[in-house]
């Protein structure tokens, strides 16, 4: 094998690079956000769509919000630790495990929204208007469009 010198490649000009430092902005704004709550963009997500979607079982929330099942049963474990949501049995398949917020787990998430909603402006606003909408959508093609490269691929996505 031969020698040669190390291929100099600027980091910032990677696009992966790029999108995971904006993932560590995004959480530290959401944090910083909503940290006074103590939840996290994650326990948020499955809060949310499971507030939009009771009674849904925990495969589909794992699918929903892109995650492993084995991430999604910690995340919903630390949920049901602190009264904010609930597992029930399915009528239909008693081994199925259909999720539920309690009435804390609904507090919980109203008061999360603004917080939510304050994150997400914050980090969108360094754009204009038309730039904040060209950017969702050339965020929202390249996720869709990648979407199976996913370790956990998001079937809303599909």
């Amino acid at each position: 094998m031969k020698n040669s010198e190390p291929s100099t490649v600027n980091i910032d000009l990677q696009p992966g690079h790029a999108i995971r430092r904006l993932h560590q902005i995004s959480v530290g704004i959401f944090l910083q956000e909503a940290g006074d709550l103590g939840i996290t963009p994650v326990q948020y997500a499955a809060l949310q769509v499971v507030g939009n979607q009771p009674g849904i079982d925990q495969r589909t929330l794992a699918r929903t919000i892109a995650l492993d099942a084995s991430t999604t049963g910690g995340v919903v474990d630390r949920l049901e630790a602190r009264s904010w949501m609930e597992r029930r049995t399915a009528p239909e398949d008693r081994r199925a495990r259909q999720l539920m917020l309690t009435a804390a787990g609904e507090q919980a998430l109203a008061a999360c929204i603004p917080a939510m909603l304050r994150a997400q402006e914050q980090i969108l606003a360094p754009l204009t208007e038309r730039q904040r909408s060209d950017f969702m959508r050339l965020l929202n093609l390249l996720v869709t469009q990648n979407n199976e490269m996913s370790r956990a691929p998001s079937e809303a996505a599909r």
